[in-house]
């Protein structure tokens, strides 16, 4: 039989774009883990916001490039298991957990399985089509991203100030337990994907975007831990925003039959 699998041919280049960015995200990613083998820790940090950050761009470009495959968003996956499951797990271990024997070794277990299953809901999910349209709004959980990120946070704030109980075994053992909680917990959190800027904000939403890259670049560690820590109060809001919406939704839907019964 001649009928085989179909290859990709004439692949554009707009079409590569996305799946670059996920590879050079990848590979910062496995630099990190380099870094944290040669005790760099904060090259092993900046690797990984540098992974996140073409996260965050590799599938806005290929949305905008009409680029994505479903190639592109395994590839994303597997890139993502690795940076943010992985990496800041192994990072932690060898700056804290080492000399915690088993249980250290136990807490990058749990934060990598968690990130997986998490990152498998995800797909899962993302496949299903009669969810309401307001629901993309949401994350269900942490995304891994942001997780490791919380992970990571005794260790950037022991960057800015060196304080020996935030390098403590137990500390970093509370967030890892927490971070892996919240992945794969079915707290909706806010994604920030399809936030619409009103036209007179735009040019003030850039100058603050500037602004907060600016601050990254001369002051990293306390403007991460900050955004970590907004990021962590946010949750507590996008729950009741999604509460919200979900009641509004289940009474629009309630009122549809009611309607309809009374008009025959």
């Amino acid at each position: 039989m001649e009928i085989r699998r179909q290859r990709l041919k004439n692949l554009h280049i707009n079409r590569m774009i996305p799946n670059m960015l996920t590879l050079l995200a990848l590979a910062a990613g496995l630099s990190s883990l380099r870094f944290a083998l040669q005790d760099r820790w904060e090259y092993a940090i900046l690797a990984i916001v540098a992974a996140g950050i073409l996260d965050g761009l590799d599938g806005r470009i290929a949305r905008i490039l009409k680029g994505a495959t479903k190639f592109g968003a395994e590839l994303d996956s597997l890139s993502d298991f690795l940076c943010f499951g992985v990496a800041p797990a192994m990072t932690l271990y060898l700056w804290a957990l080492e000399d915690a024997g088993r249980f250290g070794w136990s807490l990058v277990l749990v934060l990598c399985i968690c990130c997986a299953l998490r990152l498998a809901r995800f797909n899962t999910d993302g496949s299903e089509e009669s969810t309401p349209a307001w629901t993309r709004n949401f994350f269900v959980g942490v995304p891994s991203p942001a997780g490791a990120g919380m992970a990571l946070l005794p260790m950037i704030l022991w960057f800015q100030f060196e304080a020996d109980f935030l390098r403590h075994p137990i500390m970093v053992a509370v967030f890892m337990l927490a971070t892996s909680a919240l992945l794969v917990s079915r707290i909706h959190t806010f994604s920030f994907k399809k936030i619409g800027i009103p036209q007179s904000w735009i040019l003030p939403t850039m100058a603050a975007i500037g602004l907060y890259l600016a601050f990254l670049v001369s002051a990293p560690w306390i403007t991460l831990s900050l955004t970590m820590v907004a990021y962590m109060a946010s949750i507590p809001f996008s729950v009741r925003a999604h509460r919200r919406n979900a009641e509004r939704h289940d009474a629009a839907v309630a009122d549809v039959p009611a309607a309809g019964h009374s008009s025959e």
